[in-house]
C-alpha cells in the first residue's frame, strides 16, 4: 500500500488494484477511514472530528494530485508522495 503523505499523525495512502470510485485512505492511531476523491465526503470508518477535518483540508489543496495517483496507480503501479499540510 503506497504512503502517499504523511502529517501531524495522520497517515494518507492508496492500495494498488483498488475498487472505484476514486478514493484514499487516511489512519489516525487506530483510526481509519475512506474518503472519496471527487466530493471528499467520508466512504467508510471514522477519525476524530479534528483530524477529518484536517485531512479534508489537505485534500482539498491537493485533490487533483489525488486523482493523478488514484490513475496512475491502477495503470502502472506508479505513484507520486504528496506535500503534506504545513
Amino acid at each position: 500500500m503506497p504512503e502517499i503523505s504523511r502529517f501531524l499523525g495522520i497517515v494518507i495512502y492508496m492500495y494498488f488494484n483498488e475498487h472505484n470510485p476514486p478514493h484514499f485512505h487516511a489512519e489516525y492511531n487506530e483510526h481509519k477511514a475512506s474518503i472519496f476523491i471527487d466530493t471528499l465526503g467520508l466512504m467508510e470508518g471514522k477519525l476524530p472530528s479534528k483530524v477529518m477535518s484536517l485531512v479534508v483540508e489537505w485534500a482539498q489543496a491537493h485533490q487533483d494530485e489525488l486523482l493523478e495517483n488514484w490513475n496512475s496507480i491502477r495503470e502502472s503501479g506508479e505513484f507520486h508522495k504528496i506535500k503534506p499540510l504545513v
